[in-house]
């Protein structure tokens, strides 16, 4: 136990040499040869993950309030008003870390699955440009992975693009979370945060928005081949005002991660959950994946399923700083035919069958 902790404590910090050091320590018992320990490293590093964003921002909050009932109270005042202070900062580029964003830990976080990113067209670094990421998925695995981390080697596929994932609002209002979220390039989904990282930060900004949201990931399941985006055209909009390029991605076995419970469209369950998504801003889903220790049993380890994420061809976008509805609905077919267009071409490629067809809701 001290050696797999020692070997995650070098994988957390981004340095290789205590995972080399821990490993040739190991004794030579089966049960925890050196490929089982990575595949170990692996699972706890999608388990930081995924417990990070569910638990993180809640258990601080939770430990803040908590130490102003102690004799720390000093700590947490003086957090709060950092917190005062940097609120704004989400909404004005972030805090990205280079640091952050190399950790060795996404490397076992990309090899679990593992995740890929594959470049299609060359992007320059005098445009700016709008990702719509496509599905989404339980977690969103392969958006976090390519774009709010180096591990499949984003700046080195395409060099002089900054991307940043956009994601809730609500997340940064968390203590913590937020700090956390932002050292990766993520940045709230609002028209705030986007406005300032299309018009007043240059340009080689790549803003990755998933266009379905929480309302798609009530259709992600294994097999399902769907995409929430026929009414969703705010996207194109912004693009249309900002004069930036929009560009589709398409992960190709996101939906595969994880097994859900499909309930019926106008049935009491999914009327509970359209509901509860309006209100708390998330899906409440009912999924499984695998155990810890076991593939066979239940749990919330995802499922050991190659994600690719295909960039497809940018789509050259004039700036109008009021366009018309037409214009807007001239560009979301240019959009969605595109999309289109990049799943026919390469789901044979990674294991669909040419009789696979992508279904845009």
């Amino acid at each position: 136990m001290k050696t797999l902790l020692a070997a995650y404590s070098g994988v957390q910090k981004g340095t290789g040499s205590s995972i080399l050091s821990a490993l040739l320590e190991l004794p030579s018992a089966p049960w925890l040869s050196k490929s089982k320990l990575v595949k170990h490293l692996q699972v706890i590093s999608v388990l930081h993950f995924i417990l990070t964003f569910l638990a993180l921002g809640i258990a601080s909050t939770v430990l803040l309030v908590y130490l102003f009932c102690t004799d720390c109270w000093v700590i947490a005042a003086l957090y709060t008003a950092w917190l005062i202070f940097d609120w704004n900062t989400p909404k004005q580029g972030g805090r990205r870390s280079t640091w952050v964003r190399n950790w060795t830990v996404w490397t076992y976080f990309r090899d679990y699955f593992p995740i890929r990113l594959i470049k299609t067209h060359n992007l320059l670094p005098s445009r700016n440009y709008i990702f719509g990421y496509h599905p989404h998925g339980i977690f969103c695995f392969g958006a976090f992975c390519n774009f709010s981390t180096e591990a499949t080697g984003f700046s080195k596929k395409f060099p002089g693009i900054r991307p940043s994932l956009a994601t809730l609002a609500g997340n940064f209002r968390l203590p913590l979370l937020r700090d956390y979220l932002m050292f990766g390039g993520i940045c709230p989904v609002n028209r705030n945060s986007i406005d300032y990282l299309l018009s007043r930060n240059g340009t080689g900004n790549a803003v990755v928005i998933v266009v379905g949201g929480a309302a798609e990931s009530l259709d992600c399941a294994p097999g399902l081949n769907s995409v929430t985006l026929k009414n969703r055209k705010g996207f194109v909009k912004l693009a249309l005002q900002k004069g930036a390029d929009l560009v589709p991605v398409y992960s190709f076995g996101e939906n595969e991660a994880y097994k859900q419970v499909m309930f019926a469209e106008g049935s009491w369950w999914r009327h509970v959950q359209r509901r509860l998504q309006k209100l708390l801003g998330f899906a409440p889903c009912l999924f499984h994946g695998c155990g810890f220790f076991s593939s066979e049993s239940w749990g919330m380890v995802p499922y050991c399923k190659p994600i690719n994420t295909v960039v497809g061809e940018p789509i050259t976008v004039a700036r109008v700083e009021d366009p018309t509805p037409d214009m807007i609905d001239m560009y979301h077919s240019m959009y969605i035919n595109s999309l289109t267009t990049l799943f026919d071409k390469y789901k044979t490629r990674f294991g669909l069958k040419e009789t696979d067809y992508l279904l845009v809701r």
